[in-house]
């Protein structure tokens, strides 16, 4: 992509999240956004099917810069609360953005795509925790519970109190015997990986 591609690319987006500020992606038209990004209609539909295809390229770079910026994936595992606090300094990072392109239903696609990386991450290096009930119960609880409590209590306790929070408990639900109990042998929960 040659540098006119790319500053028209960003003209698109910066007028599609301008927009989309202010109202729903299905009230956006590519008439009024080719306007605020001043180019035609013709141009829009060289980089984009149409609004839809927009918005979902957007939500796909925004989700796959917050996994990215996870730097220890692994620490799902061995340090949960370490973890946990680069699970929410990716989200908070990437939270104005995040809370313009993920509103109403579509918010659930953050963690949704999340644990599906971690388990592919964990898998490739852990194949026997695909099958195991009890890594799959914590991680989801982990990744959905965590998120969601920082969306909704953030704003009203204080990022950085409910950080610790979600960090304590996070530590509590992964002790003996939560994600822990994967790091020795362990045949009752159908692991015999050594973490």
């Amino acid at each position: 992509m040659d540098l006119r591609q790319r500053k028209t690319r960003k003209a698109i987006k910066e007028a599609f999240l301008k927009l989309h500020e202010k109202k729903p992606v299905e009230k956006i038209t590519v008439k009024e956004l080719a306007g605020i990004a001043q180019i035609s209609k013709a141009t829009f539909y060289l980089h984009y099917r149409d609004i839809y295809d927009l918005a979902e390229q957007l939500q796909k770079e925004v989700i796959e810069e917050i996994y990215q910026s996870i730097e220890h994936p692994e620490w799902v595992i061995t340090d949960p609360a370490g973890f946990t606090e680069e699970l929410f300094q990716a989200f908070r990072a990437h939270s104005g953005l995040s809370r313009i392109l993920f509103s109403g239903a579509r918010d659930a696609m953050i963690p949704e795509y999340i644990e599906q990386e971690l388990k592919k991450h964990i898998f490739r290096k852990y194949p026997r925790l695909e099958q195991d009930i009890h890594f799959h119960t914590l991680l989801t609880f982990e990744i959905y519970g965590g998120f969601y409590t920082y969306r909704i209590q953030g704003e009203r306790f204080g990022e950085k109190e409910i950080l610790k929070e979600i960090m304590e408990i996070s530590n509590v639900l992964s002790g003996a015997e939560g994600l822990h109990h994967f790091s020795v042998q362990d045949n009752s929960h159908g692991c015999g990986a050594e973490i």
